[in-house]
């Protein structure tokens, strides 16, 4: 523990500018990917990443013509640029998804495919640009293409010290925020049902082409500073890993802008502390760090796979208890509804020596020897809820037991003489029916049953009902 605390012992304010840059932009992008996502155009926001460049380098073109005709001075450049950058980043956004339904419409193409079309495109255009036109206009590929989130602090605002991408992606954080509450009710419905909204009098076609602005806008101000891969990372794990933990739009928002700052915090620790300890344990001593903006990203990804695993509805472990939850109610019924049947074909009249009761022990040790694993762990279990007497191999119900057993057979007849009653089923179909619906039978379903039946006193087989 204390090696891998050791690197954080030299923790300094750049560091702490760093997690906040990182949370700041991965916040700004969580709140147009959580409604990207329940549109289920999360690709949408890659392309829009990779289409923005088109957009980007116009912005430069006309930053840079600008300067030659004298119109602004060097000077104010730098300024007129961010903006030039993000108006020319909405513009290509909208563009790419208006082209991406216009080819997917009038070309009868397939949604993916005509995205995947159209992003290459623009993209390539803006990658022959930046070739033509890269040494006239100075474009920094990295800083284009990458950003580097670790220089990030470096480039601040005057004497106050804060750096620019903190001012920059808290503006588009703050902007992404007020948009968000005021417009709730019009982008949850938007996203929802937008065949409603339309009818409701909501744009949802101008909601839709704004989004696409909003997250091109998003993108290009958090993406020169904290670079392309933890963008589109920021823009899709959050709001897929709320999605996994809530049900409710509020909540998920709230949830992926904590998951996205936790996702900054834990990745630069990571960077630190990690690559030390898993170098030095394979025998190599010169690693110190890792990429601050690929350990976001990948901790954004590791919070994802918590979810998926732990998650308290939807995560794989809960699910797989659930039904093994599941599958020892239906077989503990099941050696109730066994145990009751026994009872019924051979009652117990005198003690443990009478031939009936010899008959029924040996009809259970039969059935318990020939079924699964789940009849055994179920009998034990009934056995410590006090619902079965006796040992493993002479099982026998208790007064609770029995009453349980009762009601079980009572679904199972029932709805076998349902069956046979509405539906034109051979017999052997009403048993198997009854096999698998008798377990999901509620006392007011079993009512209505009763009722529909006129309180029927045996089932088809000429079995007696219990009451």
């Amino acid at each position: 523990m204390n090696s891998l605390l050791t690197p954080l012992q030299t923790w300094t304010l750049l560091d702490t500018w760093i997690v906040v840059i990182g949370a700041l932009a991965a916040m700004a992008c969580a709140l147009p990917g959580c409604f990207l996502l329940l549109r289920k155009q999360s690709l949408m926001g890659d392309a829009i990443s990779h289409t923005s460049l088109l957009g980007v380098v116009g912005a430069f073109f006309v930053s840079h013509w600008l300067v030659e005709a004298k119109v602004i001075s060097p000077t104010t450049e730098l300024s007129v640029r961010h903006v030039a950058m993000c108006v020319g980043a909405i513009v290509v956004g909208v563009l790419s998804a208006w082209l991406t339904e216009s080819l997917q419409k009038l070309g009868n193409v397939e949604s993916s495919a005509a995205l995947g079309v159209v992003f290459t495109s623009l993209f390539a255009l803006g990658l022959l640009l930046i070739r033509a036109f890269a040494d006239n206009v100075h474009i920094d590929l990295d800083c284009v293409l990458y950003g580097e989130i670790v220089t990030a602090p470096m480039e601040t605002v005057g004497k106050s010290g804060v750096p620019r991408a903190v001012i920059v992606n808290g503006f588009v954080l703050l902007i992404n925020l007020l948009l968000t509450i005021l417009l709730f009710k019009e982008l949850r419905l938007s996203a929802f049902d937008p065949a409603l909204a339309t009818t409701l009098g909501i744009p949802a076609q101008t909601m839709h082409y704004g989004l696409m602005g909003l997250t091109a806008m998003t993108l290009v101000a958090a993406f020169e500073s904290v670079g392309s891969i933890l963008v589109i990372a920021m823009l899709i794990i959050p709001p897929a890993t709320a999605y996994l933990l809530t049900d409710r739009l509020p909540r998920m928002i709230g949830l992926s802008l904590l998951i996205g700052a936790i996702s900054a915090a834990l990745g630069h620790v990571s960077a630190l502390t990690l690559p030390p300890l898993i170098s030095r344990s394979i025998g190599i001593a010169d690693v110190q760090d890792a990429s601050s903006a690929g350990m976001m990203a990948a901790a954004a990804g590791f919070l994802f796979v918590l979810a998926m695993l732990l998650g308290p509805r939807y995560g794989l472990a809960v699910r797989v208890w659930h039904r093994l939850l599941l599958k020892l109610r239906i077989a503990s019924e099941d050696v109730l509804g066994q145990l009751y049947r026994m009872e019924e074909t051979a009652p117990r009249v005198i003690a443990d020596a009478d031939s009936s009761d010899v008959r029924q022990r040996t009809s259970w040790h039969r059935y318990i020897t020939t079924h699964s694993w789940k009849s055994r762990i179920a009998t034990w279990l009934l056995m410590r809820r006090g619902w079965l007497t006796g040992s493993h191999s002479d099982a026998r119900l208790t007064d609770i037991g029995r009453e349980a057993a009762r009601t079980l057979v009572r679904s199972h007849r029932l709805w076998e003489s349902f069956l046979a009653k509405h539906f034109l089923l051979g017999e052997g179909r009403f048993h198997e029916s009854a096999e698998q619906v008798e377990h999901f039978l509620d006392p007011e379903l079993l009512a209505e049953l009763d009722h529909d039946l006129d309180r029927p006193g045996v089932d088809p087989h000429g079995r007696a009902i219990p009451k």
